[in-house]
Formats: C-alpha cells, structure tokens, sequence
C-alpha cells in the first residue's frame, strides 16, 4: 500500500515538474523600442575636467567609471538627478587626480561607487 501511495506522488511530481518544460506555442516577438520623446531629459554633456596625467593610478579608475556612468544614464538605468549627483563627486576625485593626489582621488572614487550602489 505503501509502495502505491509513494508512487502515486512521485508520478504527481514528475507530471508537475514536466510542465515547466514546456514550449510556448506563442511565437517569440522581438520587443519593439520606444521613439524617444522630445520632451524628456536632456542627456548630460561629457564631464569637463582637467587633463588627468597618464602615469597617475587615478586616471584610469575615472575614467572607466566615468564610461560606465555616462551608458547608465544613456541606456536609462541611472536618473539623470543622481548622474549629476555623481558626476560632481567625480570632477572633485578628477580635480585631486590631476593634482597630483592619487590617494584622495581614489577615495571619492570608492565612495562614490558606493553610495550609488556600485561595486567599489
């Protein structure tokens, strides 16, 4: 009797995890993009900073995360308002990086990742 009723679930199982298997027979339709609005938010301009000097080890981390920013807020994944926000930040560790102050410029960087929710 045993034997039946465990047979009995797992064949209840099986037939319930068999239908998460299954293919739509909707067929699959490319997502179609939205026409961009002429009345929504400007796109930022490109930060103005300061030659950053090639041989510092602020250089590159800024301008990396500067590229990530600027897709984020392209692609609208980032408001323009915390864009901003960060991009501020950003011309401060920029303005530290041409400086000469490696160390300072770092840390706004790390701090601004993360209070933006970036891995720093």
């Amino acid at each position: 009797m045993q034997r039946m009723i465990l047979a009995v679930l797992l064949f209840g199982a099986a037939a319930t995890l068999g239908g998460c298997n299954q293919i739509s027979s909707v067929p699959y339709s490319a997502p179609v993009a939205a026409a961009p609005s002429s009345g929504g938010p400007t796109m930022p301009s490109p930060p103005n900073w300061p030659a950053l000097p090639a041989a510092a080890s602020c250089s590159g981390p800024l301008d990396d995360f500067q590229k990530v920013i600027w897709s984020d807020v392209k692609t609208g994944n980032v408001n323009r308002s915390v864009y901003d926000s960060m991009a501020a930040d950003l011309s401060r560790a920029a303005g530290a990086c041409a400086a000469g102050q490696d160390g300072e410029a770092l840390a706004i960087l790390r701090a601004t990742k993360a209070k933006h929710g970036y891995r720093a």
